[in-house]
């Protein structure tokens, strides 16, 4: 009975300090959020991720939230080509940390992790893709192959620092008004030259394959010519004046009166 006292001073003690630390010890994630907890005893347990839900932990720990949905940066910056010519260019990145890697993106990073380890990377591989390229082949006749490879770069980087790349767009390419206008002509200049060869080779391929016809018809005729002998053009006319002379139509038949003695037919109209 004397302990009593004594049993119920503890038991409201821990009831108190229950109390005190039941806000930290009840945490709620909510969805698109994971938690990583530090332990003050044994330090940070990078490799459990916890997931939405309520989750309970010892009231000397601290869960670390991160929000693992779909984030946008836009970044708008000044890079320079190949020859050292100022080209504008206006990005849009689509990330998020990677959902089971996010112990180790704290450990190494923290919370501070998009002006760390997104931004940087992000406008150092647009740099030094950009300045493999003349402001010509970004701006026109290499656009999709520089933003490919912004793109692929990209992704490796961030995927090192446990950052997943959504998406990348390249919204607009600004260069110089003189130098832009000086690119576009050329680029009409060069269809110009691009339309006026198709309609010279057009007109190549026309010639030739009239020539070859013109070959072949003149050979036909050759063959044809060499096996007429007067003979058989004189065969081939009587034979046609014995059919024409079985037409009902009247006609008079003249033997032997034309040139070389074949039949003449005259007709009474």
């Amino acid at each position: 009975m004397k302990q009593k006292p004594y049993f119920l001073i503890v038991l409201g003690v821990f009831a108190f300090i229950l109390i005190l630390s039941g806000s930290s010890m009840f945490v709620t994630l909510e969805p698109g959020e994971r938690g990583v907890v530090f332990n003050r005893f044994a330090g940070l347990d990078k490799d459990h991720v916890y997931t939405a839900g309520l989750q309970v932990i010892a009231p000397w720990n601290i869960m670390n939230v991160y929000d693992v949905r779909r984030q946008t940066r836009e970044e708008t910056m000044n890079v320079l080509d190949k020859s050292g010519l100022s080209v504008n260019m206006d990005v849009t990145l689509l990330f998020y940390p990677t959902p089971d890697r996010i112990g180790y993106l704290h450990e190494s990073v923290g919370k501070d992790y998009v002006s760390r380890v997104v931004v940087p990377p992000l406008r150092s591989v647009v740099r030094q893709v950009a300045g493999r390229y003349t402001a010509e082949e970004i701006y026109s006749t290499k656009r999709s192959e520089v933003e490919e490879a912004i793109k692929q770069e990209t992704k490796e980087a961030l995927k090192k620092n446990n950052i997943e790349m959504s998406q990348l767009l390249i919204r607009a390419i600004n260069l110089p008004d003189q130098i832009k206008q000086a690119i576009e002509n050329k680029l009409t200049q060069e269809q110009e030259a691009l339309a006026y060869r198709f309609k010279l080779e057009k007109e190549r391929s026309e010639a030739e394959r009239k020539r070859i016809a013109a070959e072949g018809e003149a050979k036909a005729n050759k063959i044809i010519n060499s096996s007429l002998t007067n003979e058989l053009l004189k065969m081939r006319g009587i034979e046609a004046t014995i059919e024409l002379s079985k037409s009902p139509n009247s006609k008079v038949i003249v033997i032997g009166s034309g040139k070389s003695g074949m039949p003449l037919i005259l007709g009474n109209n």
